[in-house]
Formats: C-alpha cells, structure tokens, sequence
C-alpha cells in the first residue's frame, strides 16, 4: 500500500485529507507542523509527502529544503491557501513535484497524487538498479592490502583531487575508478570510462573532445566528446600510458583550465570534470622513453593507488570465490553451487597471471562443468587453461 505523509497546521484540513486518502486506498500519516513532519520523513518511507507552506515554526519551505539536504527523494507537493505565482515558482524551484492552492481541487490532487507516486516508483526501481550496479562492481577482499585501499578510496572520493590508478592487467582498477565515483559528490552524475588502448591514436582526439561538422571526411554532424559527456561527473582515462603525445597536450590543457576545444573547431568550451586515470604500465619508464609527459603525469598523480596483484593476496581467493559463485550463478538464474575447501586450496597455489578477470573466468567454467560441489578434483580437471 503507497504511503503518504501530510504535514499541515490546521487539524481540519489534516484530518480531512487523511479520511479522503484513506478512503482511495492509501497509507496515511499527518504532522502538526514542520518540525514533526521533518522527523517523520526521516525516520519512514513515504511515497509522497503533502506539505502546507505557512505553517508556525518551520515553513514548508524550509521542510522541503531540510528533506533535500537529508538526501530523501521523495516527491513533496506543497499545498498553500495564501499562494501566487512567485510561491508556487518559488515551491517548484526549490524542487517541489507541484504546487497545489487551497481549497483543493480533489480531481486535480488525486491526478497529482498519482503522478507523484509513479514518480516515486521510478525513483525505487533507480535506488534497486543502482545498487545491483554497485554490488556488481564491489570491491571483494579482506587482505591488508585491500583494505589500505578500499580507506584510501574511501578518503580521498568525497574531493576532486585527480587520482591515478596503477596495476597489471585484470587486477580491478576500474572497481576503484568507480567506487571512487560513487563515494563521491559527483555520483548522481556521470560516470564516462574511455579506453585509450582500444581507440586508434588518429581518433582519440576526436573521442575525448568531439569534433564539428566536417572536421574530417567522417564527421557528418557535430558530436561532443567524453569530455562533455562527462561535465559535472567522472571521466576514467582507462590504459592512459597508451595515449598519443598529441591527445597528451590537448588532456594537459584541459587539466589546466577546464576547457576543451572540438577538433576542427576554436570555440573553447567549459567542462567541469574529474579525471581518474589507470595504467598498467610504468609510466616513470615511459617518460624516460619520451612516450609520456611528465608534466601531465604529476596532473594526474595527485593520489596514486597501486592495486596489488592476485598473487599477492591469496587470502582473498575465498571470498572471491563465494563473491562470484553467487554473482554468476544469479546471472545464469541457476541454483547457488558450493566449493570445497580442498578447491579453495587449490585455486590459492595457483599462478593468477591474468588476475581478477583470469581468476572470474575460472570460477565461471567451474560453474558451467561441476556438479552441486566445486571439489580439487574439478579444479584440478577444469581450472587450468584448456588445450
């Protein structure tokens, strides 16, 4: 049953909207004034809240921006028999769903009403969504050097300070990127991930900065780039040590002066964004080589993050395992296996060159070919490359 809560001062009209709600099916509460109302939001969900304005004490203004600066986003319809245009313009501004002028129109509060709640559903079914994202990207371990990570993370998201990623292939450094992200104040916005191993150099220019019309013979219409894409949210540069000297200079700019420039363009264009960057090559080598700039490395490498082998950590393969058993089998729709100690074991001394990725696959065909139970003897059978 939806919930709603009303907050309004005058016990007539609370009671009154209580009984009519009621009466079309839905779950009510009411509050006697901001303050109350404020405290029921926080401690209930509700899937619309119905808000007088003038009110003694906390107006509905002022409990509207409480319920945001909370984080709670549930739709609030104010409702007010002293209202104008600059009110209701006020009310929608601040982020209310509606506004709504006393005596209230049954017909049109009950349409709103539901508007708000398929508003609210939409909201729910995000949360879930963003949450099976999350999980699916976790960040699996209990190992010492998991954790001096997962806190330095944890540390360093809510800022904007630029961090560089550095490990071998497979180890999970975009879990890192994107637990960066999400921890931060910027994870309503989005999250852009561009490989630069996988981009042609004569193209990444264009991927990362757009390009206008007719900048060269393929571009048949004005396309922004990753850059833009990304303003006001996260841009991972995935495998950045592949990037061309050229791409380099125009990255070093934006970096500078948060502004890019669309190939075959010169109108410079203002992006508020946060790189994060990854490599799983030395790029102190690279520099000496002339393959990379020092200057842009030093931009970027204002926190460095070296994530560590799977070797290194073999005290994680268990919940590893567990982590991805019951991820891919979820996937697979098909009941939890379960995996012997004497597998774990084995799976422990082996040699993990391709890391966390090498490391899924296995899990991923011990799944396909076993029985109920993963056991040595399978790991033994199915774990090492087929030939």
């Amino acid at each position: 049953m939806s919930k709603i809560l009303v907050v309004d001062d005058e016990r007539s009209i609370r009671n009154t909207l209580k009984d009519i709600l009621e009466y079309e099916k839905y779950q009510v509460d009411v509050a006697e004034d901001g303050n109350a109302g404020l405290n029921l939001v926080k401690k209930n969900e509700y899937d619309i809240v119905l808000c007088d304005i003038k009110m003694q004490g906390m107006d509905g203004i002022e409990v509207l921006g409480k319920i945001q600066e909370a984080g709670i986003d549930t739709p609030v319809v104010m409702i007010s028999g002293h209202g104008n245009i600059d009110t209701a313009v006020e009310s929608i501004k601040k982020g209310a769903y509606d506004f709504i002028e006393k005596p209230l129109d049954l017909n049109r509060l009950l349409i709103t009403i539901r508007n708000a709640m398929d508003k609210s559903s939409l909201l729910t079914e995000t949360k879930v969504l963003k949450k099976k994202v999350s999980k699916k990207y976790e960040m699996v371990g209990k190992s010492g050097a998991i954790k001096k990570i997962i806190d330095m993370a944890d540390r360093v998201a809510p800022t904007d300070a630029r961090v560089l990623i550095t490990g071998s292939n497979g180890t999970g450094k975009e879990l890192i990127a994107r637990r960066l992200h999400e921890k931060s104040n910027r994870s309503a916005q989005p999250f852009v991930e561009v490989n630069c191993a996988a981009i042609p150099s004569e193209l990444i220019e264009s991927e990362l900065f757009g390009h206008e019309k007719g900048a060269f013979t393929s571009a048949m219409k004005q396309r922004k780039g990753k850059f833009e894409q990304a303003d006001g949210g996260t841009l991972f540069l995935d495998e950045i040590g592949d990037m061309s000297l050229s791409a380099q200079a125009k990255v070093l700019r934006a970096l500078q002066e948060n502004i890019i420039t669309r190939v075959g363009g010169d109108k410079p264009i203002k992006v508020d964004v946060r790189v994060l960057a990854a490599t799983n090559k030395n790029l102190s080598e690279e520099i000496e080589k002339g393959n990379f700039r020092e200057d842009l490395y030093h931009r970027l490498s204002v926190i460095l993050i070296q994530v560590p082998a799977l070797n290194e950590r073999p005290e994680d393969i268990p919940l590893l395992a567990d982590h991805f058993i019951n991820q891919i089998c979820g996937e697979y729709g098909m009941p939890i296996k379960t995996i012997e100690q004497d597998a774990i074991e084995k799976l422990q001394q082996m040699k993990w060159t391709g890391n966390i990725r090498e490391f899924r696959n296995v899990i991923e065909r011990l799944i396909i070919l076993c029985d109920k139970k993963i056991t040595g003897n399978d790991v033994d059978a199915f774990a090492a490359p087929l030939k």
